[in-house]
């Protein structure tokens, strides 16, 4: 697939101490507009979740595009750079081509059905990706984006949005509770790539009696025991100092890239040796005790952006990243490291993102992963 070289992608992004300059600085630094940009993306911390409204109509009579997508964290991204705690915006626009893509409005449920226009044109366009954003209150959320895959046959991409107080969504409009985003055209060349931050400590195990989300054998022997097997100790403090960076991992079924999902490990009884996971299992599960761990986790991250490189023709034209909350400073430490090795891999290019209370990837929903998409 070649690249269409009238796409273009301008980025700008800026901190301070109120939305109107902060978001200033940001149109500043985009420059000139094309004359044909179409498409802005808008992400900002949650220090500047309650403007959002007004954040979206100044970016609108600014610039003149009508179609925003975005959402807040607690943590944002742009090109080489990180921002949190502290009030800041990352905005990038785009000039695709005019069906190149189209706004997914906030569906809050399976019942929310896909307006007819935007139907159609999933049917003459088949949307190879889609970028979304959701509201992890939503208790509907996998079911959710389950259906929004099915329904618009994209490989769903994005994540869901962190804040300690509002949790914005931009898609035509600015909601919140739902799942919202933008689908790109099959012809529309892109590139995406998946990076974990925690690594396996052992083998692949067999649950063999649970309760829900409770594990109490693997392989036959106590669950508790399994653990302590794997972490290579065999006392409770042993335990105690080690548990604090374990997580269980769930292979994904049928994948090919050993791939699988990071979950929470949320507590052991010594007494009966269970554990309980952030997860619901059944016996005949698999699962992998795993460790968060900051070497393996830059490792995997240079891993996927040389993999994502190597099926590029050209420089990216533009990029959006979202990580996990987990990630950034708490896992790469200070500096934008994070950001700095998406730079160091792929080069300058425009970026934007955010860090997530949880991503999407595969339409599946990840933990302790960093997502990237390319316009190529």
């Amino acid at each position: 697939m070649t690249s269409d070289a009238s796409v273009t992608f301008r980025a700008g992004h800026a901190a301070g101490t109120a939305w109107q300059p902060v978001i200033q600085r940001c149109l500043d630094d985009l420059g000139r507009l094309p004359a044909d940009a179409n498409l802005g993306f808008v992400y900002v911390t949650d220090a500047l979740a309650n403007d959002m409204q007004r954040i979206l109509d100044l970016l609108r009579q600014e610039t003149g595009i009508a179609d925003w997508v975005g959402t807040v964290g607690l943590g944002i991204c742009a090109a080489g750079r990180e921002y949190f705690d502290e009030p800041a915006a990352s905005v990038m626009v785009a000039a695709l081509p005019p069906d190149g893509f189209r706004l997914l409005p906030q569906r809050r449920s399976e019942d929310d059905e896909i307006a007819a226009d935007l139907a159609q044109w999933i049917v003459k366009h088949k949307p190879a990706i889609g970028l979304v954003h959701a509201d992890p209150r939503n208790t509907e959320l996998v079911e959710l984006l389950g259906d929004t895959a099915d329904r618009t046959g994209a490989y769903l991409i994005g994540g869901l949005t962190s804040s300690r107080g509002q949790m914005p969504q931009v898609a035509t409009t600015v909601a919140q509770r739902g799942l919202s985003g933008v689908l790109f055209a099959a012809d529309l060349p892109m590139a995406a790539g998946l990076s974990q931050g925690c690594s396996p400590i052992g083998p692949a195990r067999t649950v063999t009696r649970s309760e829900r989300n409770v594990i109490h054998t693997l392989d036959g022997d106590l669950a508790l025991d399994a653990l302590k097997e794997d972490l290579g100790v065999s006392d409770a403090g042993g335990l105690k100092r080690s548990i604090a960076t374990i997580h269980v991992a769930l292979p994904v079924p049928g994948s090919d890239g050993g791939d699988y999902l990071v979950r929470n490990l949320m507590g052991a009884d010594p007494e009966a040796g269970a554990i309980a996971i952030g997860a619901a299992v059944d016996p005949g599960a698999r699962v992998i005790f795993c460790r968060r761990d900051p070497d393996s986790a830059e490792r995997d991250l240079r891993r996927m952006l040389r993999d994502v490189r190597s099926r590029l023709e050209g420089p990216p034209k533009g990029g959006i990243y979202v990580s996990c909350l987990a990630r950034g400073p708490n896992m790469f430490g200070a500096g934008s490291r994070e950001l700095g090795i998406v730079s160091e891999e792929l080069g300058d290019f425009p970026l934007a993102g955010f860090f997530a209370n949880g991503e999407i990837s595969r339409n599946r929903l990840y933990g302790y992963t960093g997502v990237l998409a390319l316009f190529v």
